[in-house]
């Protein structure tokens, strides 16, 4: 299969497609910045156009202002220029949990005379990588990234990345190795300290409520249910893990079957709604059964009667964000610096 063959849509003109192409690989650093790009005659070979066509190409991507057209050497990929004071955050998806962190984040722009933007990826790590490079492209001062939950696809793509200026920061994720600072939390202290606590008041199974809606791989709820179970081994003579991957499987018959007393949800949102059947079928939180949930957003600490959380500390962690940004446009930062936030157990009524 030829090369033409792979991207010709068949309804859409060919240069415009092959304009997409050049475009998504100079927004994804498969181009990078000053780097030589196709010739009209490498264009007319690899994809089999017309002269005319790739002249097209070429014509449309320096009108984007995507490539600079230098008589006699041949066309390059444009220098990134002066950033502007816009930071820009990625997120998988949007929940109670993003809502806290960029509300905080917000909170450090406006401190700092930032815009700040969001983009939603939907857990695609390819539309993580082309946010990346489109914020970088239109040169916005940061980009704060809480990435895909398939991290380990986007790793070759961050190792090789050229910011140009750009601040780039990882926030509340789980990779082990970055070529960026982070400011992220210590995910598996926080379900033991959680964890810790239920198996501290009353005996029986403990369950662990996900959230089901994220698409594709999820290596945080990965990384949360290891630990889960982890704790649950020290002590299997008297208790048992009960997994729940979706809130609809959860009924009263499952909690009498099982013998559970103890719930552990992944998120406020989820705990919510484990509150809400708790109460329809009559069972009384913290008498029958015990609640800990993950987050500590406005849903946990609003909520009737008040939810006992992990709290991440969002607050800080934007603060840390705000921080390294500054650092980054001071040159002073370190592209391996790495801050850990400790969550903490909030007792409450549940």
């Amino acid at each position: 299969m030829t090369e033409r063959d792979k991207i010709d849509k068949g309804f859409i003109p060919i240069y415009r497609t092959l304009f997409e192409h050049y475009k998504q690989g100079i927004l994804t650093q498969k181009f990078l910045p000053s780097s030589k790009i196709d010739s009209i005659t490498e264009i007319q070979q690899q994809f089999q156009v017309s002269r005319e066509t790739a002249k097209q190409v070429l014509k449309k991507l320096a009108e984007a202002g995507l490539i600079v057209q230098k008589p006699g050497k041949g066309s390059f990929v444009a220098d990134l220029g002066p950033c502007h004071k816009t930071w820009g955050v990625i997120v998988p998806f949007f929940s109670a949990q993003t809502e806290e962190l960029i509300h905080f984040l917000k909170c450090e722009a406006d401190k700092n005379g930032r815009q700040l933007e969001y983009f939603i990826d939907y857990n695609n790590w390819e539309e993580e990588v082309r946010l990346v490079g489109t914020l970088i492209n239109a040169r916005y001062e940061a980009v704060l990234i809480i990435p895909t939950f398939d991290e380990s696809k986007t790793s070759p793509f961050y190792q090789s990345l050229f910011a140009g200026g750009t601040t780039i920061v990882f926030l509340n994720h789980t990779m082990r190795y970055t070529s960026f600072p982070s400011a992220i939390q210590s995910y598996d202290l926080g379900i033991k300290r959680g964890m810790h606590y239920l198996l501290s008041h009353g005996e029986g199974c403990l369950a662990f409520v996900k959230n089901h809606l994220a698409q594709g791989r999820n290596m945080l709820q990965e990384v949360m249910e290891s630990t889960f179970h982890g704790f649950i081994k020290r002590d299997e003579a008297t208790c048992q893990a009960v997994i729940i991957d979706d809130i609809s499987q959860l009924t009263r018959a499952v909690i009498e079957e099982r013998r559970i007393n103890g719930f552990f949800c992944c998120d406020d949102a989820e705990a919510v709604r484990v509150m809400g059947r708790l109460a329809d079928w009559g069972l009384k939180v913290p008498q029958e059964i015990r609640l800990v949930s993950y987050g500590n957003t406005e849903l946990a600490r609003y909520f009737t009667p008040a939810i006992t959380a992990i709290d991440p500390h969002y607050e800080q962690m934007a603060a840390l964000a705000a921080t390294i940004v500054g650092q980054g446009q001071n040159q002073t930062t370190d592209k391996n610096q790495q801050y850990v936030l400790q969550p903490e157990l909030i007792i409450r009524s549940t």
